[in-house]
Formats: C-alpha cells, sequence, structure tokens
C-alpha cells in the first residue's frame, strides 16, 4: 500500500508508471497490493522516479525473509516462474533445478561455501522439489533447456547418484511440453560465454530474463536487455544437440 500512496502523490496513474517501468500495469498492481514481492532494484528504481528519497528502499532492505529457503534476491524471479507460460534456460556448470533429482539437489547443496547446516539444506531442498511443481501442472510451461556437456561429465553426489539423476533427465527428456539439449565441450564458437540464464515469458506477454552470480542476481526487464539474451538462447539452441541426438547420448552414458 505504501508503494501505491506513493504513486498517487506523485501524480501518476498506476498505467503511467507501468509505462515508465516497462513493465505490464498487472505486475505493478501486484506489487502495490503485496502480491508480488518488491525487488530492492526495483525499490530503488521507484524511490528515483517517485522521488522519494530512499524511503521504498528503506521498507525493503528491512523487510523479513518471507521463506527462509528462498533467499531475498531471487524472490521475484521465483514468483514470476510460477506463473511462467514459456521458461528457457541455459546451465553450464549446474543441471537446472527444475530438472534436479532430490539426492543432486542435497549434494549440491552440501558443496556451498560457506557450509549449510542439515536444516537449511532441507529448507532449500523443500523449497526447490516445491518449484518442480511448475513442470507437473494441469497446463505447464512450455520448457527449454539447452545445458553444457560439462553438466553430465561432472558427478555431483558420486556415481550412484549421477546415475539416478542420467536417468531422471533421460525421463524427462520425453516428457510432452520440455525440449532438453546437450551443448557438447570441445566447441570452437560458443554464444554462452558470459554464463547461464533464464529466459521468462509471463502470462502478460511478458518477457524477462534472469542471471546468477556468485552472490547475488540480476533480474532482466529491459527489452533490448532481454532481446540480447534471448538471441543468445536462440544461437546456442542451434549449436547444441537436438532433442534426439541429446537422448541418444543420455542412453549412451546410461548403457542403454
Amino acid at each position: 500500500m505504501l508503494l501505491a500512496h506513493f504513486r498517487v502523490v506523485a501524480g501518476h496513474t498506476q498505467a503511467e508508471l507501468a509505462q515508465t517501468l516497462i513493465i505490464s500495469e498487472s505486475k505493478l498492481a501486484s506489487m502495490e497490493q503485496g502480491r508480488r514481492p518488491l525487488t530492492l532494484t526495483m525499490a530503488q528504481e521507484l524511490d528515483r522516479i517517485l522521488e522519494t528519497k530512499g524511503a521504498l528502499e528503506v521498507s525493503v532492505s528491512n523487510l523479513p525473509e518471507v521463506d527462509e529457503a528462498i533467499p531475498t534476491f531471487a524472490a521475484e524471479f521465483i514468483e514470476l516462474e510460477r506463473e511462467a507460460l514459456a521458461y528457457s534456460s541455459y546451465q553450464n556448470q549446474v543441471l537446472p533445478g527444475l530438472l534436479q533429482t532430490e539426492e543432486y539437489m542435497r549434494a549440491v547443496f552440501r558443496d556451498d561455501t560457506p557450509t549449510l547446516t542439515e536444516e537449511e539444506i532441507e529448507f532449500r531442498v523443500t523449497a526447490r522439489l516445491k518449484r518442480q511443481e511448475i513442470l507437473q501442472g494441469r497446463i505447464p510451461p512450455a520448457a527449454s533447456f539447452v545445458i553444457s556437456e560439462a553438466t553430465l561429465v561432472d558427478r555431483i553426489g558420486g556415481d550412484d547418484v549421477w546415475r539416478r539423476q542420467m536417468r531422471h533427465l533421460r525421463e524427462c527428456a520425453d516428457v510432452p511440453g520440455i525440449t532438453i539439449q546437450v551443448l557438447r565441450l570441445g566447441r570452437t564458437t560458443h554464444a554462452g560465454l558470459d554464463g547461464p540464464f533464464v529466459l521468462l515469458e509471463t502470462p502478460d506477454h511478458d518477457h524477462l530474463a534472469y542471471a546468477e552470480t556468485q552472490r547475488g542476481s540480476l533480474m532482466v526487464h529491459d527489452p533490448d536487455g532481454v532481446s540480447i539474451l534471448a538471441r543468445k538462447y536462440a544461437m546456442l539452441r542451434s549449436q547444441a544437440l537436438n532433442p534426439e541426438e541429446t537422448k541418444g547420448l543420455l542412453d549412451r552414458l546410461l548403457g542403454e
């Protein structure tokens, strides 16, 4: 409600402010009503536009974690992911969270630094399993994954965990609506050298992108920035094995 108050005082309609922010009016309404988290970056931008002298930034900075299993910096992405119409992910270090087995998740979280407690690991595993429900819904998003072969070569968690993870990945490759492609090692050209990222299309047909770093994340709303990543993703798909070739590779890895 604070955001709505500042908007009205500044003399903006929802439509005007949404256009300035390059977001949909429905998304702005969700933020004003508290149904969608206001990120720190968005709060800073709103403070600048509405001339609120940092009031929204301070409010967001002092909010408690909504879910201990989800870092604050990822909250906006998790919310958008739940309702996405289309989801495209390029990963080069670890398998996509939406395709991980429970054992693989635990192995990944146990490699985190600083070391997580068993309770923290379980929180994060539970949250990630909850996220995977988007692929099992009545109307799941069209999901595309391009993954580096490096994620298949590494045996995170050991041989048994790796084999069950590869079998799960192979099963996912046969699910309607899910497309998996492997980008082989040893390439002479590569469209994803700047690192992993995710592209989303919302029910309002907004196109957004998300990228994580070692200590935070970046949500990209700017159409030009999203367009650049979309073009990179298209190039990655053309450079990767096609879905049938990928299934063949997984079968060979499994010895089947």
